[in-house]
């Protein structure tokens, strides 16, 4: 016969059931060395946990340190981070955007790209790197890339030689690096 009532157990369960993970395996220790010989295994059953999980709540019980523990888990815990499971994945980002990064020129430091989130991870796949858009957030934040302020997306005249302008100029860019010339970026608007 259990030893606990169905109104209970069905009380226990409600409640086990409202706590943290922390909190669970601590409130069916307590349970379960209320209860003596065979106390963990009934436990287990009624709650749905694991007897490895009541032993370790027994184990944090009697350690002090382990009740002023605040953390629901152990440090550490979960996914590692894209930055260190992803081999040259810094220097692959930087790459990509070596000819789609543009400045203020009144203030050094400031920098931003002309692709978009998607673009840039859509490019690293042809580095064989498979990341989100969130991980391009946290690479542009880090390499204190900014964001633009919304600019008008429709543009009035279509000039079949825009590209070729990009083109010639990342060209001209790579052939003066490697002559050791300066390379000097001016940024001018048409006066009407």
């Amino acid at each position: 016969m259990p030893p606990y009532s169905p109104t209970i157990e069905h009380q226990m369960r409600a409640f086990y059931s409202s706590l943290s993970e922390k909190d669970r395996r601590r409130y069916a220790a307590i349970e379960a060395n209320k209860l003596g010989r065979g106390g963990s295994t009934y436990i287990a059953s009624l709650l749905g946990c694991d007897r490895h999980t009541i032993s370790l709540g027994m184990h944090e019980l009697s350690d002090p340190d382990a009740l002023q523990q605040t953390r629901i888990r152990q440090a550490g815990g979960g996914r590692p981070s894209s930055f260190e499971v992803i081999a040259g994945l810094e220097a692959a980002f930087l790459q990509v955007l070596e000819d789609h990064t543009a400045g203020s020129p009144m203030t050094s430091h400031i920098k931003w790209t002309n692709l978009t989130r998607q673009e840039i991870a859509l490019r690293l796949l042809a580095h064989d790197i498979h990341i989100s858009v969130t991980v391009v957030d946290q690479l542009l934040e880090k390499h204190g890339f900014v964001r633009r302020k919304a600019q008008k997306k429709k543009r009035t005249g279509e000039s079949q030689h825009r590209d070729a302008q990009f083109t010639k100029i990342a060209r001209l860019k790579q052939e003066y690096a490697a002559t050791a010339n300066p390379i000097i970026s001016i940024d001018t608007k048409k006066k009407s």
